[in-house]
């Protein structure tokens, strides 16, 4: 077995939500909750199938945002793992939905951090292993910082 990883590309002002389904109408599903739960979202999807053709399939409302998911899965190279990159809405918006949709088994990620998904590669093909999703922690949250960060979610209107 080989183990590598791979950088994921993410456009700037965006975010992912990296993940693993299992059937060939994943990507129409994702695009209804998109569409639904956050209609003012620019989105790409692409979802790389497992078996039978095993073609990456692809959705969404902005051309470059669902070629950047493309590229992504093409670099990936593993089966059943879908990528949705989207502007002008955060992965909280859709999240609940997404994990609710019946083709969906797992989410890897969901940020707008820098990526590196962890691929081991066998006889049969890829896999995701996991994700590193930004970097390691660098301290303990001061009562000036934890001030703040209630701050921050009352002013983009998460908190009351």
């Amino acid at each position: 077995m080989e183990i590598k990883t791979v950088i994921m590309d993410i456009p700037d002002g965006c975010n992912i939500i990296l993940g693993q389904a299992h059937f060939i109408k994943t990507a129409e599903d994702l695009y209804e909750i998109l569409a639904t739960n956050a209609p003012q979202a620019k989105f790409g999807i692409a979802f790389s199938e497992a078996s039978g053709q095993c073609l990456i399939r692809k959705e969404g409302n902005e051309p470059a945002l669902t070629d950047t998911c493309v590229t992504n899965l093409q670099k990936i190279g593993a089966g059943h793992v879908f990528l949705i990159i989207m502007k002008d809405a955060f992965p909280v918006n859709v999240l609940n939905a997404i994990k609710h949709c019946q083709e969906v088994c797992s989410i890897y990620c969901a940020t707008a951090n820098p990526v590196e998904v962890v691929v081991a590669q066998t006889e049969l093909g890829r896999g995701i292993m996991g994700v590193i999703d930004g970097s390691s922690p660098r301290g303990l949250e001061s009562d000036t910082d934890k001030e703040q960060r209630r701050e921050f979610l009352r002013k983009i209107g998460h908190k009351l």
